[in-house]
């Protein structure tokens, strides 16, 4: 009868040991959910930071690129001037091995019919001013659409340069290809 009483006794410690040690489990899984979930949080609040901060442009930049928008003149979707195709251009991109090239067809769009002679007599510096652009970018520069906005308009620009009788107001690909 003894070893039973001390059994009892025994087995009545043994559930008061599993109910503290029950209620310590319960704390731990509670603070690991707890530290999860601000884990959690400071991950995606550093995620929508990155994201959103490169979006935010200077005011005053925003400004002067309306500005030159509004003097020159930009052809709209319906209304295409006259175009004037060049060849089709194969460059070397400016890469570490040397060994990524772009094939382009090119049309510009002419404000005015009366460009097109000018453009005949002025196509080898044309092409040259195109050449050097487009050799002097990388690949991650123009695969872009934003990266192909930004060659456009900087070719546009640099032929406009060199022109008299009008303006260049829009550039096409119609050919694009990156070996």
């Amino acid at each position: 009868m003894a070893e039973e009483e001390k059994k009892d006794e025994n087995s009545e410690e043994e559930e008061k040991e599993e109910k503290s040690s029950g209620g310590g489990n319960n704390i731990v899984l509670i603070l690991i959910v707890v530290l999860l979930v601000l884990v959690l949080a400071v991950i995606g609040i550093g995620a929508y930071v990155m994201l959103s901060g490169d979006d935010q442009e200077n005011p005053e930049t925003v400004k002067q690129e309306k500005v030159e928008k509004k003097t020159r003149r930009k052809s709209d979707d319906l209304t295409v001037g006259p175009m004037y195709p060049l060849d089709k251009f194969t460059v070397n991109l400016l890469s570490e091995n040397g060994r990524r090239f772009l094939v382009a067809k090119i049309n510009l769009e002419e404000d005015s019919e009366e460009l097109t002679p000018e453009l005949d007599k002025k196509t080898p510096l044309i092409r040259d001013i195109i050449i050097s652009i487009l050799s002097s970018k990388t690949v991650e520069e123009i695969t872009t659409p934003k990266g192909k906005e930004k060659l456009k308009e900087e070719i546009v620009n640099q032929i406009n340069k060199y022109l008299e009788d009008g303006e260049i107001a829009n550039v096409y690909f119609t050919e694009f290809v990156i070996q």
